[in-house]
């Protein structure tokens, strides 16, 4: 195989503990999956492959990233997850072409504000990590459609998170999150909102501005009532309460439920 002409290379869990010296070679690699082979180092070469749009590192034992690596321009795809990481560079601005950012499962603890200077990205997977918060300049993400940030250290949302405006996946899970910003009901096109595993009190009246919202997740919160505009939701198809601190039950929940509405209580 002419390994320079070929725009794909799968190397998944082959266990090489090293990448082979080919790879450089590999200018035209379009494609190139290293996943799975106890890799603790990626050498300062990656920078070679200036053609690469899709990047699997997961499964590996990474503590860091060479600085070359953002220098790869036309990368759409980057999946790092299941590794060792700490933190993540500032020079991840660079990546103008990013579609799908995924650094699960590492030991992240915070997120640098030119996270907001990705204009393309479209899903961003952050769980299971250790962040306290989000910078503001997540609303900055204009074309941001999925963001999936459960199993961290949460204790709040920006308010910038209502200038998501294309967001319809909002998966906040198992965090410690006490409120949602009013600015929330801005993101109008959220479909999907999981909160459940927190610690809200309360929750916004622009919720009920969510139109498109579909599914509605608070279980296990420590909401003692619901704001009435949740009522006019027209297409919620699941609304889960259960395990919260309900003082009483709205009449208005039943309304949800004759229009199609799964209500968990």
């Amino acid at each position: 195989m002419d390994r320079n002409a070929s725009k794909s290379l799968d190397l998944y869990n082959k266990k090489l503990g090293r990448v082979p010296a080919f790879v450089w070679q590999s200018t035209k690699l379009e494609r190139l999956n290293l996943a799975g082979n106890h890799l603790s180092s990626i050498p300062e070469e990656i920078g070679l492959l200036t053609k690469l749009r899709m990047l699997d590192l997961g499964h590996n034992q990474l503590t860091s990233l060479p600085e070359t690596l953002f220098e790869l321009k036309k990368l759409e795809f980057i999946y790092l997850s299941n590794n060792k990481l700490k933190s993540i560079s500032p020079n991840i601005a660079k990546w103008k072409a990013l579609i799908y950012l995924n650094f699960t499962d590492n030991q992240i603890t915070t997120l640098p504000e030119e996270i907001g200077d990705l204009p393309n990205l479209i899903e961003f997977r952050l769980y299971n990590n250790q962040i306290i918060s989000l910078p503001d300049s997540i609303g900055r993400l204009k074309n941001l459609q999925e963001l999936h940030a459960m199993k961290n250290r949460l204790i709040s949302i920006p308010e910038s998170v209502g200038n998501l405006k294309k967001l319809k996946k909002l998966i906040l899970q198992s965090n410690m999150i006490s409120s949602l910003p009013e600015s929330l009901g801005d993101a109008v096109h959220l479909t999907d909102l999981d909160m459940r595993l927190n610690q809200l009190a309360s929750l916004p009246d622009s919720i009920g501005d969510l139109k498109y919202l579909r599914f509605l997740d608070l279980r296990a919160n420590r909401l003692s009532s619901l704001p009435k505009s949740i009522a006019g939701l027209k297409n919620l198809e699941k609304l889960d309460l259960r395990w919260n601190k309900l003082i009483s039950i709205p009449n208005w929940l039943k309304e949800l439920e004759k229009r199609g509405c799964l209500v968990y209580l």
